[in-house]
């Protein structure tokens, strides 16, 4: 199973890197090989997410890279990176799942 990004959630990770590393460079990457790691093994284990509690739709899933979100939704054959968000931000269901 393949994953894909989709443009908000690289977006979000482009700009939550740079809010990071403009304190601590070695802590933005850090997150990152960790927000790569945790994706990547969603291609062989695409159910190891929880449901999202806003939406309550098996196909809308998230992990965690501590303390952000990273909310997909698995398809037949390939897992779509929806979202990318820290956990105190409010979700906006609708405006994620195009």
């Amino acid at each position: 199973m393949r994953v894909i990004w989709s443009p908000l959630a690289e977006e979000q990770v482009a700009d939550t890197f740079g809010y990071i590393a403009a304190e601590r460079l070695a802590a933005a990457v850090r997150w990152f090989e960790r927000l790569v790691e945790r994706t990547e093994s969603l291609s062989v284990l695409p159910d190891q997410g929880r449901m999202v509690p806003e939406a309550q739709r098996s196909s809308l899933r998230e992990v965690l890279v501590d303390p952000y979100r990273v909310i997909y939704r698995r398809d037949e054959d390939e897992v779509v990176v929806l979202s990318v968000q820290h956990e105190r931000r409010e979700l906006d269901v609708e405006a994620i799942d195009q």
